[in-house]
């Protein structure tokens, strides 16, 4: 075989890799995970349901009654997480971007949350054992994700890099590890995992946390902001989201579809101030 045929043959090769492979560098995409609060436990509102097209989630479970298969995205109506959750931080920090970025720019978020949980069903090394001693409300959450929340994550995540390009990694948990010391060094380690095992690098993919309902508000968690506070420390390249002011249930651990809004529309302000974006408006 001459040299110009066999390189005429790795030319196509090539060429065929790359439409098999179609990543469209204007299509972010979001990692989202965390507990009840990253779900979405207040009610949307018919002002939550209508979404522009730009801004897509990729379906983490299957769910018939509202005409969506696991594995597709779909325009960000609400739910985002699970088939019966409700508003989430994610719904308005998509729409913050979609309303301030360039028209040719899309947003894709993937969440993968389980209302209850500590951190460890998202360790490698402690999902099992945590599962294990689980309630079975929860245990039957953990099962839709095949009874492993972070290889859910990971598999969505590395489907979405099909499409798209992960630009940060957003985080709502830590109600059920309150005043638990060692816990930003648990959200490090799944952090370490999802850069490695995506092959991204942690500077270019920030991690965003929010804080439990805020003092102000009579959150009962609310110590446990003391300790998101510090998690800068640990992980360089991570942001911490106030929640100070952000209304909440009656229960006071949960926010009100107000507050998901609120909290929501400051996680987009911090990444589009990440992402460049100067004098971002509050939509």
């Amino acid at each position: 075989m001459s040299i110009k045929l066999k390189f005429s043959i790795i030319m196509i090769l090539v060429l065929l890799s790359k439409g098999a492979f179609s990543q469209d560098k204007n299509f972010y995409i979001f990692l989202c995970f965390g507990q009840s609060n990253m779900e979405g436990n207040a009610k949307f509102e018919p002002q939550d349901t209508t979404v522009d097209q730009r801004f897509k989630v990729l379906q983490a479970v299957d769910c018939p009654e509202i005409g969506r298969v696991k594995n597709n995205w779909y325009t960000a109506v609400p739910p985002l997480c699970r088939c019966k959750t409700g508003i989430t931080p994610a719904d308005y920090f998509g729409r913050t971007l979609v309303a301030n970025l360039p028209k040719k720019i899309r947003i894709g978020i993937i969440n993968v949350s389980v209302a209850g949980a500590k951190i460890e069903v998202f360790g490698q090394d402690t999902y099992q054992s945590y599962s294990a001693t689980a309630p079975d409300w929860m245990k039957s959450m953990i099962g839709e994700y095949n009874g492993n929340p972070y290889a859910r994550l990971l598999e969505l995540a590395k489907l979405a890099q099909k499409s798209g390009v992960i630009k940060g990694v957003l985080l709502h948990q830590g109600e059920s590890n309150t005043n638990d010391t060692l816990w930003t060094k648990k959200v490090k380690a799944v952090y370490d995992n999802l850069v490695k095992d995506l092959n991204l690098k942690a500077k270019s993919v920030p991690l965003l946390a929010g804080e439990v309902v805020n003092a102000d508000q009579g959150g009962i968690c609310s110590s446990m902001n003391k300790i998101i506070a510090t998690l800068p420390k640990t992980i360089p390249n991570t942001y911490v989201i106030s929640s100070a002011g952000c209304p909440c249930s009656a229960d006071h651990l949960h926010f009100t579809a107000a507050g998901y809004r609120e909290l929501g529309r400051r996680y987009g302000l911090q990444m589009l101030t990440l992402l460049g974006v100067k004098n971002p408006e509050v939509k």
